[in-house]
């Protein structure tokens, strides 16, 4: 029998979560993507510690001040990642824009432009990268602006809140990623049970829920599950769209012979009874405000990135200087 992990690519699209090129060789993903958190710790490798030091010293040459040289570096970093992770697997890459910019729907979109034209500069075409973008409201009417005016397709993360999945559809994202495994540690936190069985975990139920009303309605936005914390919220989620899956659990998933079955599909969510809803920014911004969880972990979730983005600064700041 083929283990889980083979089975899994039969009824989903797997997508690599992780910054590791050799683990995405190693499974096989047909798409990858990236943060800032996972390019910090790769960055750190001594595999990669190449790439650390041609960023640094192209944006030394080609930038002015010490501040240009570092976010230029960090761009370039970002952009050379994910060309070596286009090498290794057949489909797109996520590489995310500054989460510091998760309020700014023109520095948002001024960012995604850039990336892209560095992508482009190295021969990428376009539409092998999704740029990821915060669901905040600002995150996403960037995202309409991006999708609609330049043809460049989104991954909308952080997603913790159905108003936000809502907002994605009606602004023609390309991709959400709703995050299972922190929507879970946040109920595990608040309510004290330490254990959910697959169809009752809070993560799971949200994507599903997601995934159903996206299909029940035609919305072309792919829904992606992402931030898993053990492989029965993967399994109970066979058949979404996509799947984003760390190194770890896709090892555990490849060592398992369990059978799989297509938990989701297109024909069961037609035939569900659900509203159609339609949100403004002041309804997306009162649901999310009555959303604790949502609102909480989306907060959380961007101080996370921008901590992590500082840090990833302060390493290139140090690299810079000593490269004078």
């Amino acid at each position: 029998m083929a283990n889980t992990l083979e089975q899994l690519k039969k009824l989903t699209t797997v997508v690599a979560d992780t910054g590791n090129f050799e683990a995405i060789d190693q499974y096989k993903p047909t798409d990858a993507t990236t943060n800032p958190s996972l390019i910090l710790a790769a960055s750190q490798m001594k595999q990669y510690e190449h790439l650390v030091k041609e960023a640094v010293k192209s944006a030394i040459v080609e930038a002015g001040d010490e501040n240009e040289q570092v976010t230029l570096a960090i761009d370039k970093l970002f952009v050379k990642f994910g060309m070596e992770i286009l090498k290794v697997v057949p489909g797109r890459v996520s590489t995310e824009v500054d989460a510091r910019l998760s309020f700014d729907k023109e520095g948002q979109i001024e960012k995604a432009k850039k990336l892209i034209s560095m992508y482009e500069k190295e021969g990428i075409d376009k539409s092998r990268v999704l740029i990821k973008l915060s669901s905040t409201w600002e995150g996403i009417q960037a995202a309409k602006v991006l999708e609609a005016d330049f043809g460049i397709t989104c991954n909308l993360t952080l997603l913790f809140a159905f108003a936000q999945a809502v907002a994605c559809a009606e602004a023609n994202v390309n991709l959400i990623s709703p995050f299972v495994g922190r929507i879970y540690d946040w109920y595990v936190k608040s309510t004290g049970q330490k254990t959910f069985a697959p169809k009752e975990d809070p993560g799971v139920k949200s994507v599903t829920a997601i995934y159903n009303y996206y299909k029940k309605f035609g919305y072309k936005t792919i829904v992606m599950g992402a931030s898993f914390r053990n492989v029965d919220q993967i399994k109970a989620l066979a058949g979404c769209d996509n799947l984003t899956i760390s190194p770890k659990l896709l090892d555990e998933l490849t060592k398992s012979t369990d059978p799989l079955r297509k938990e989701l599909s297109v024909e069961a969510a037609q035939a569900l009874e659900l509203e159609k809803i339609s949100l403004d920014e002041k309804q997306f911004r009162w649901l999310m405000n009555e959303d604790a969880m949502a609102t909480e972990k989306l907060s959380e979730g961007i101080r996370k990135f921008a901590e992590d983005a500082v840090k990833l600064e302060t390493h290139l700041r140090e690299l810079i200087k000593a490269a004078k």
